[in-house]
């Protein structure tokens, strides 16, 4: 008997992005200038996706990452507008499905050159908890 999965209710707003691909005005989401330590997971299915490590500042108005968790992301061809911005991809969650925001490539950011452009709406950060040492 196949498993269902647990997907979380969205708000409008969330639906609004994650499921008919919209996109969180820039410089407004709640995680474009959050550089704690942690994890970022879907918004509808909480499958992990990024770590705080491989994020990085590309002031563009939305949260950036230049890794991805291996197996986390799918890659599918982006829309003819977002082609015509430059995206080399269009990212959705790998288990359910979420419309995250495109990769961009070829920018130059950092060494892996890039540029994971995501939808805070899109996720939920997980904090890294302290161990007994503080660390």
């Amino acid at each position: 008997m196949a498993m269902t999965m647990k997907l979380n209710k969205l708000t409008k707003e969330e639906e609004r992005v994650i499921v008919h691909k919209g996109t969180e005005m820039p410089f407004t989401g709640e995680y474009d200038q959050n550089f704690k330590p942690g994890t970022y997971v879907c918004r509808r299915c909480e499958a992990p996706l990024y770590r705080s490590d491989d994020k990085f500042d590309a002031h563009c108005g939305w949260p950036a990452f230049d890794k991805e968790i291996p197996g986390a992301i799918k890659h599918v061809p982006p829309d003819m507008l977002h082609k015509s911005l430059g995206a080399a991809d269009e990212l959705q969650c790998a288990r359910c499905g979420a419309y995250l925001g495109h990769q961009f490539v070829g920018e130059g950011f950092t060494q892996t050159n890039t540029r994971a452009c995501v939808n805070s709406i899109s996720m939920k950060f997980i904090p890294k908890k302290e161990g007994k040492d503080g660390k």
